[in-house]
């Protein structure tokens, strides 16, 4: 991992660590690198979601690869993987995303996708993170050798919205669907696309406002969508988070559906119609043990890689795998798409509720949870404090500990995180409050290590 890109871009709040003067410098290195590879002048898409700072940031972006001779596609408010896979229909050389997620509006993102439709290789990222901090001058093209702004791309919208109706063969008759669109890009899209289809859907935190993106709402706050779901009589709601790559559901119970759930719907749907290559899911190891359960009384092999959506997609193409994804509502299927999608989620879900003739409850009861505790470790952000305490044979020891005790009824997963100085303490048991004990227990063990 580089100084500035993390496990998923450039992240940071915006006027203090994501500036206009860096993000005018990641539009110069991008454009810089690709016509260094490309030999000509490069064409790069950009999408962005609703926070108040997405426009500045768009704008830095577009002067920074104009001066750097590279042409820009801005396609607007958009969701994540429609901007991978506009990028490959497009043929433009990368694809930039300004988003960052499901984390508050203060804060914002900068993804750059390849060509492909996938996540850029760190040997590349390297390379543009070079000269975004190389004090020398990226220069400036003048004349005709200056970029261009295209205009009338308001018809890819639609084709992104086209292409995710064309994922399933069903018309989701019978259903009453309720979507929250995270006050996020999938405001600007789901209204349209959910109207493709014959169920009922209504809508609600559909209506950015530039700060109230993820505010209470979305796949990391289903609380609002459970209750009124519930209120409302509806048989499954479906919840974005602010770029619409994740999704989440809720049962007509108001009960959540995860990722894992999720995956355990759509591969035993995937298995019976011959279609889950290497009878296999891939999921990462913060994946709850009910679905490693579901999966050996499935006759399904389970595959586990480290945490983060871009290690379940390499594990995915390297053995070509069709559906892997994270509990936390991340799910690829590379059939369709090279990066996960929330809303092609959704519809491969309900295509198998609305054929199923069974209650969303029903449905999802085919994979099990465990009791889960997760608690953060805050630890100080210089020396390496962080490795070090991973490195540690006494924690180390400790989880070996703790394990023992649960006797085989439980998990522990111990993990430093990617993006932010903490350590995670995870743990699975048979209660919620042996969980609780055996992860407050080693975090404090954490917090007391001398390192």
């Amino acid at each position: 991992m580089g100084k500035l890109f993390g496990t998923d871009g450039i992240r940071g709040v915006v006027g203090e660590n994501l500036t206009a003067d860096l993000a005018y410098r990641v539009g110069q290195a991008v454009a810089d690198v690709l016509r260094e590879d490309k030999g000509s002048r490069p064409v790069v898409l950009i999408g962005k979601d609703t926070r108040v700072s997405s426009d500045m940031l768009e704008a830095a972006l577009i002067a920074g690869i104009c001066d750097l001779g590279g042409d820009v596609k801005p396609v607007g408010t958009i969701p994540t993987p429609a901007v991978a896979y506009l990028t490959v229909r497009e043929g433009a050389d990368a694809g930039i995303v300004i988003s960052a997620s499901h984390n508050p509006y203060e804060h914002n993102g900068i993804k750059v996708f390849s060509g492909q439709g996938y996540k850029l290789s760190d040997a590349v990222e390297a390379r543009i993170e070079e000269r975004i901090l190389s004090d020398a001058p990226m220069g400036h093209r003048t004349r005709g050798d200056i970029g261009r702004r295209c205009h009338g791309m308001r018809q890819l919208k639609r084709d992104y919205i086209d292409f995710v109706a064309s994922t399933i063969d069903s018309d989701l008759a019978g259903l009453r669907i309720l979507v929250d669109c995270a006050n996020g890009a999938a405001s600007a899209t789901a209204p349209e696309l959910f109207g493709r289809f014959k169920a009922v859907t209504d809508f609600i935190h559909r209506d950015p406002d530039g700060v109230n993106i993820n505010d209470r709402c979305g796949s990391t706050h289903l609380e609002s969508l459970a209750d009124a779901v519930v209120k409302g009589g509806y048989d499954v709601g479906v919840a974005f988070d602010g770029d619409a790559d994740r999704c989440l559901l809720v049962d007509e119970t108001g009960a959540p559906i995860d990722g894992d759930k999720v995956m355990a719907v759509c591969a035993t749907d995937m298995k019976r119609r011959g279609k889950l290559n290497g009878n296999t899911i891939v999921a990462t190891v913060m994946s709850n043990l009910g679905l490693h359960e579901f999966c050996r009384n499935a006759g399904i092999d389970l595959v586990c890689t480290a945490v983060g959506d871009r290690n379940v997609l390499e594990k995915m193409l390297e053995c070509d795998y069709r559906i892997g994804g994270e509990q936390s509502g991340h799910t690829i299927f590379t059939e369709l798409e090279t990066t996960g999608d929330g809303q092609v989620t959704a519809l491969q879900f309900l295509r198998v509720l609305a054929a199923s003739g069974q209650k969303a409850s029903q449905l999802a009861s085919c994979c099990a949870v465990y009791p889960q505790v997760l608690v953060n470790v805050e630890v100080p952000h210089s020396g390496g404090v962080k490795e070090k305490i991973m490195a540690s044979q006494a924690l180390a020891d400790a989880v070996k500990r703790e394990e023992e005790a649960l006797d085989g009824s439980g998990r522990v997963l111990v993990r430093a995180s990617g993006t932010e100085a903490l350590i995670r303490v995870m743990v699975e048991a048979k209660t919620t409050e042996m969980a609780q004990t055996v992860a407050q227990r080693l975090a404090d063990f954490i917090k007391s290590l001398k390192i």
